[in-house]
């Protein structure tokens, strides 16, 4: 049975105080010294008219679909692992909980699987390090299904792009080492509770989440992707197999909230001839719709984590 959820919302909580102020506050020193570089670099005036070209009520309602296809499809690949490796979760408990960890996201991805796993393992009395195990397997697939957009890309871009094949190559290796340290169950993986749920669920059981993982990525994509449409910005489906991923790997660096920065940098040096205009005008109209995207999800993500947080707290609060 689940533990009293006050008990994990206060009590049992890790002290923030412990966490010193300066690393609390490095974050968003970043992202605002990284967006006044890009700032620095662009005609504002031709940023402001690049911002005033948007469809925001439509940029929102995108958001927001985007936001609930994602939890939907993060929850489907995710409930299994969970179930299978550490508790008897259901779809709907994991949704809310996944829902209520976008809060703790604003701040950086990893924050809000963190926060997610911390607060399964109170929950539903698991030994950390085992949810945390748990949690590196949504990792593998994640990372495998970026490898697999970038593998679709290597017919449209294998000459344009010439970083894409060995960076692919030496991704595949590594994927099969680790796939062959899965298969071989070294003690060591089985005795540490971090690696444990790893072995224990198999390569086979990889494929299957790996299989699953798929829809997730697929609205991940399309979001990183159409949302430069907004902005009159057309990039080929071929250029962005192969680069729209990267983007969405750097996004989620722990440096800054939301990516906010280093996602304006990077796409600005990838996806600029892809705008209309001057040299000028095409940097205006990708920080334009980079900026104008992490707004939205910001505000997004923001509402609907607060709304599922205290669902989170009822759900959970009540005996199971």
């Amino acid at each position: 049975m689940p533990a009293p959820l006050a008990d994990v919302a206060t009590g049992d909580r890790p002290a923030t105080a412990a966490t010193p102020l300066w690393r609390r506050i490095l974050p968003f020193v970043l992202a605002t010294a990284l967006v006044a570089l890009v700032l620095m670099r662009l005609d504002i005036g031709l940023l402001v008219r690049q911002l005033g070209r948007a469809n925001y009520p439509g940029l929102i309602l995108f958001a927001t679909a985007i936001t609930f296809s994602l939890l939907l499809a993060d929850t489907f690949a995710t409930v299994g692992i969970y179930r299978r490796t550490v508790c008897p979760i259901s779809f709907r408990e994991l949704f809310v909980l996944r829902a209520a960890s976008y809060l703790p996201s604003l701040l950086n991805h990893h924050v809000g699987q963190a926060w997610l796993t911390y607060f399964l393992s109170k929950v539903y009395r698991a030994p950390l390090w085992r949810v945390a195990g748990a949690t590196l397997l949504t990792y593998a697939t994640t990372l495998g299904c970026l490898l697999l957009f970038g593998v679709l890309a290597v017919p449209f871009n294998s000459e344009r792009i010439p970083w894409l094949v060995p960076l692919l190559a030496a991704s595949t290796a590594l994927a099969f080492l680790y796939l062959g340290a899965i298969a071989a169950k070294p003690r060591f993986m089985q005795a540490w509770q971090a690696t444990a749920p790893l072995v224990e669920v198999g390569v086979k059981g990889h494929l299957i989440a790996f299989v699953y993982r798929i829809p997730h990525m697929v609205v991940l994509f399309a979001g990183s992707w159409l949302v430069f449409w907004f902005f009159g910005i057309r990039i080929p489906l071929g250029h962005a197999l192969a680069t729209v991923p990267l983007l969405m790997l750097v996004a989620a660096l722990p440096i800054t909230p939301q990516g906010m920065g280093t996602r304006d940098l990077l796409s600005v040096e990838l996806f600029s001839r892809y705008a209309a205009g001057t040299p000028q005008a095409q940097s205006a109209a990708i920080v334009a719709a980079t900026l104008s995207w992490a707004c939205a999800l910001t505000v997004v993500q923001l509402i609907i984590s607060s709304i599922f947080m205290r669902k989170a707290r009822r759900l959970l609060g009540a005996p199971s």
